[in-house]
């Protein structure tokens, strides 16, 4: 495959920010004590960064790829999971004395048991493969039918599905498991929603830029027009 200068750079920063929201989800749920519709804007901590994946995604696939960019994915799916399994086995091993009396196991089973015993990690992984080769895939048939025009139509329209598909798919199963009551459960679907669209709009011109910049920079601008886009495979 071609070398590029920022494909790895841009491949760190989507694994981070993929493993910060699936803490920062785990954490805390984010009140804004106001409603829309009668529907309280209440989301979980992640959503705060979590858009930037799909920005992120956006890009690679605009530049790259959607080869490249489900390397990307299937990375960060891999990370997400190893991270899961070490917080399992940590959460399983014996606590020092000291640490017990100040924090303690049942500090870390509130703020980190969802992810290290499946609740969040499920929720997040299969929201985030579905949600985020929905995307790429919507991105990269929309760049072929635009013939490359209207950058904006794609960045927006491929995370209006992405988004809605990877939402609805988290909260129903964190629900599932417990992670948030069923009782905010629409409430938390209609904000996330809400915020991340808000936020792939709000950063639309920034997302403008580093294409622009990748593009001249890579010597790069790839039509998916021969692509296997079976998910499955992480050859070209």
């Amino acid at each position: 495959m071609k070398s590029y200068r920022y494909y790895d750079i841009l491949m760190a920063l989507f694994v981070a920010v993929l493993l910060i929201s699936n803490i920062a989800s785990s954490a805390k749920i984010i009140d804004w004590r106001t409603s829309i519709f009668g529907l309280r804007l209440a989301f979980d901590a992640g959503t705060l960064l979590f858009p930037l994946s799909y920005i992120f995604g956006d890009v690679l696939t605009e530049v790259y790829g959607y080869a490249r960019a489900r390397r990307v994915i299937w990375t960060g799916f891999t990370c997400a999971l190893l991270m899961s399994v070490s917080l399992f086995i940590i959460q399983k091993m014996p606590g020092e004395e000291e640490w017990l009396g100040y924090a303690g196991d049942d500090a870390f089973a509130a703020i980190l048991g969802s992810i290290s015993n499946g609740g969040i990690i499920v929720a997040s992984l299969a929201a985030y493969l579905v949600g985020e080769f929905s995307n790429s895939y919507v991105l990269a048939k929309m760049k072929i039918a635009t013939a490359g025009k209207w950058l904006w139509t794609r960045t927006i329209g491929s995370t209006l599905i992405g988004q809605g598909i990877d939402t609805v798919i988290f909260v129903l199963i964190a629900c599932s498991f417990g992670v948030f009551p069923w009782t905010i459960a629409l409430s938390l679907i209609v904000a996330n929603y809400i915020f991340k669209v808000g936020i792939e709009v709000l950063f639309t011109p920034g997302t403008y830029k580093l294409v622009g910049f990748l593009k001249k920079a890579e010597q790069e601008d790839y039509y998916d027009r021969e692509t296997d886009f079976n998910p499955l495979h992480l050859r070209r």
